[in-house]
């Protein structure tokens, strides 16, 4: 496998010029060597790039919460049907040729590339502290991609080098990938500093990902480790992280300097686009509840049961989701002139995954209450600028009151954990006599909704395969995606 290793954009970054003529290195010189924070960032920049799709193209969004008991996508006549795509998601009756499962893949590799070749650039660091700190953030994201393609996938190729790599390597058993990856993040957070940027990775964003890493150790092992992932918990606490007082201000527009956010995905409406999933749930005409410059494309929706799983009076419910009639940015009451010039009512509940024309247009194109747990600001584009948040301290909170429960079982701690979380939203507080699997699953449910993480918690608690609304029971096997088939076509050792 011929390999060619090019330094062109690297020096461009950091010196402003290069010679062409210059050959080319199979390590960073010295020259430019990451010498600071600024600089290693500059160069881990390749690194971060995948993550702009999370939210749109590659699928990842739509893969974790699709598929689960939060969101869904109905057919509204002949909206939304996009030859079932979004169906086949919401009754687990996907397969390797459906477009989430296709198009996640290629996007953690590419990060896994990324990091790879820089780590063979930059070489041994262990004597330059700014290069040990940049080669640490390197292993780190890498380890990043990794837990998202075992979460995914189950058994995938576990590909550590760049230049000695296999043409068509098979797959590793996710087990091991775990327990190197775990290994990586343990031993590269002892090389991070403690500044706290959100959209990088930090002390915190290490320490948020081994605690998911060993949360969720028993699904990709089968060994447990509650232990080890309350001490990771401990160790992102011990940080200085808090809580807002709003539990909707970790979402606003202006949310970059939000004390909550561990690490984030950095959108900008112009600039750094790809958050538009205000576009996939908003009516056709809530643009003039928003003043918006676009308009929004009637889609996704809360499913009932998750709506009504929030107490009346949660600041989570009232605030995060639209329901009733809806109104300009002046107060008129907006009509729906395909629906017969009726009112735009939000009703919550959705009479079923596919509206044919049996159903009346005010259920075709009004059911569903809509999520606004992301704010929408006056003005707003078809992207975002409000920074999504990849890890947040209340999951901390979270998990680790899970991890106690789990070992310990109903405790006051986890209790009081749970309503640190709970005590801004306007709802009673827990007594341990109210901790179960059930309540803590539902809580996180009620916390973390379309942020990404239900499929996953769903899987943890044995509840992934179960009915619910317009979905039969599924099979264990549906605990992964299959390999995409554009994947096995080009390498066939990956086809068992």
């Amino acid at each position: 496998m011929k390999k060619i290793y090019s330094l062109i954009i690297i020096a461009i970054t950091l010196s402003g010029c290069v010679d062409l003529e210059e050959e080319l290195y199979d390590r960073l010189p010295g020259d430019i060597y990451p010498e600071n924070e600024i600089q290693g960032a500059l160069i881990t920049g390749p690194i971060y790039e995948p993550m702009q799709d999370m939210l749109d193209w590659s699928g990842w969004w739509f893969a974790q919460e699709v598929p689960s008991d939060e969101v869904t996508f109905p057919t509204r006549h002949t909206d939304w049907d996009d030859g079932g795509k979004w169906r086949v998601l919401h009754q687990h009756t996907w397969t390797n040729t459906t477009e989430a499962i296709n198009s996640m893949w290629s996007r953690f590799y590419r990060g896994i590339g990324e990091a790879n070749q820089l780590l063979e650039l930059l070489g041994d660091s262990s004597e330059d502290p700014a290069a040990a700190a940049t080669i640490a953030k390197v292993k780190i994201m890498r380890a990043y991609y990794y837990y998202l393609l075992i979460d995914n996938y189950g058994d995938v190729p576990y590909v550590t080098s760049f230049s000695d790599a296999e043409e068509q390597p098979g797959k590793d058993d996710r087990a091991i990938i775990w327990q190197g990856i775990v290994n990586d993040v343990e031993e590269s957070a002892l090389n991070l500093g403690t500044s706290r940027p959100k959209n990088a990775v930090t002390k915190g964003m290490a320490y948020t990902l081994l605690a998911k890493l060993y949360l969720n150790a028993e699904v990709y092992t089968g060994t447990a480790y509650w232990a080890e992932a309350e001490a990771a918990c401990d160790s992102v606490i011990a940080l200085g992280y808090t809580l807002e007082a709003d539990p909707l201000a970790p979402f606003i527009t202006e949310n970059q300097d939000s004390p909550e956010n561990i690490f984030t995905i950095p959108y900008d409406e112009d600039t750094y686009k790809g958050f538009n999933l205000h576009m996939r749930t908003l009516h056709y005409n809530s643009n003039l509840t928003y003043n918006m410059t676009a308009g929004p494309w009637n889609g996704c929706a809360v499913m009932y049961d998750h709506y009504n799983s929030y107490e009346d009076g949660d600041i989570r419910k009232e605030d995060g989701f639209l329901v009733g009639q809806q109104y300009t940015s002046d107060g008129v009451k907006i009509t729906d002139a395909s629906a017969e010039g009726s009112n735009l009512i939000f009703d919550p509940y959705i009479p079923a995954l596919q509206m044919d024309l049996t159903y009346t247009l005010v259920e075709i194109r009004m059911s569903g209450a809509r999520v606004v747990k992301f704010e929408v600001k006056k003005g707003a584009k078809d992207n975002l600028s409000n920074d999504f948040p990849v890890f947040r301290y209340a999951d901390v909170l979270l998990m680790k009151a899970e991890a106690n429960f789990r070992q310990n079982g109903a405790t006051a701690e986890a209790a009081g954990l749970i309503n640190e979380i709970r005590d801004r939203t306007n709802v009673s507080s827990w007594s341990a006599s109210d901790l179960t699997l059930e309540s803590i699953l539902a809580e996180r449910g009620r916390e973390m909704f379309f942020e990404g993480h239900r499929r996953q918690d769903l899987i943890r608690f044995g509840e992934f395969n179960k009915a619910w609304w317009e979905k039969d029971a599924s099979t264990p096997d549906r605990n992964v995606f299959p390999i995409p088939q554009w994947v096995i076509d080009t390498n066939p050792n990956l086809a068992n």
